[in-house]
């Protein structure tokens, strides 16, 4: 049976990318299309507007006109939506994947409270290049051990509003959390100035804004004589879009739970 499946943020562009990626699943279907109330296309065709000819899906300016005929809420939008998806989720009783990036410590933690009472799938990146890039990070860092010192670089497109991003920062806490390190206590956002030597246990972060950039990420692993860089490239956001359908349509009736994408791939 086809998970029934609602995109909210139709109209964006990752909107449109999952709208058409649905479409070419064999176990998922799109059922509902959400935007804000405020925007010109409510009422529009959805797989229309996502080029692929219509669907007779048209969207809808709440979540709420149309919750009760889905199982599972695909969420790109912004911190403050998302979170409001997600409390109507949970009263619902309706599964949520979250794509969203740029949550504060206390959004984040109001996010993760509603676990008990829904299934709820967040992950920083849902390629699933990046998630075997973590599990890869993850058993580098274990091997290489307190001799190497570590530092994370991320290039995105002119638009992207948050910094690192949120798949840099995972990078980060999967390689943080192999040597026993506390990331928010190691980690160097960028550096200025007379700075002194670098302190072995940080972990620095490089972030570059500009142009049409998908998503680059590069984690370095040096020492004295070599050099490991482990790397993942997005040209496209099919990337993101392929893979948060596939934990849509994996997360159709599981148990209330957080789940991420490592859950979806077998990797945890």
């Amino acid at each position: 049976m086809s998970a029934k499946l609602a995109v909210t943020g139709a109209a964006g562009r990752m909107g449109r990318m999952l709208i058409e990626t649905i479409a070419k699943h064999n176990n998922a279907e799109l059922v509902a299309a959400i935007e804000h109330p405020q925007s010109s296309l409510i009422g529009a065709d959805a797989g229309e507007l996502a080029g692929i000819g219509k669907n007779g899906v048209a969207i809808v300016a709440n979540l709420a006109e149309v919750i009760e005929q889905i199982d599972v809420l695909i969420d790109f939008t912004a911190p403050e939506a998302t979170l409001a998806n997600a409390a109507a989720c949970s009263a619902a009783g309706k599964a949520l994947v979250v794509g969203t990036t740029g949550f504060d410590a206390e959004q984040k933690a109001q996010l993760m409270t509603l676990q008990s009472s829904m299934a709820l799938c967040v992950a920083a990146n849902y390629s699933t290049g990046v998630n075997v890039c973590l599990k890869l990070l993850e058993q580098a860092a274990a091997i290489l051990g307190d001799d190497y010192d570590i530092e994370i670089y991320e290039a995105h497109h002119r638009h992207k509003v948050d910094a690192p991003s949120g798949t840099a920062l995972a990078m980060g806490e999967a390689v943080a959390d192999s040597l026993g390190r506390d990331l928010a206590k190691v980690a160097i956002y960028g550096r200025e100035g007379q700075t002194g030597a670098r302190e072995r246990d940080t972990i620095g972060f490089a972030t570059v804004r500009g142009g049409d950039v998908v998503g680059d990420h590069t984690v370095m692993f040096m020492a004295d004589g070599e050099r490991l860089e482990i790397t993942h490239k997005a040209s496209s956001r099919m990337a993101f879009a392929r893979g948060a359908v596939r934990a849509a349509a994996w997360m159709a009736g599981r148990a209330p739970g957080h789940y991420d994408m490592r859950d979806v791939l077998g990797l945890s």
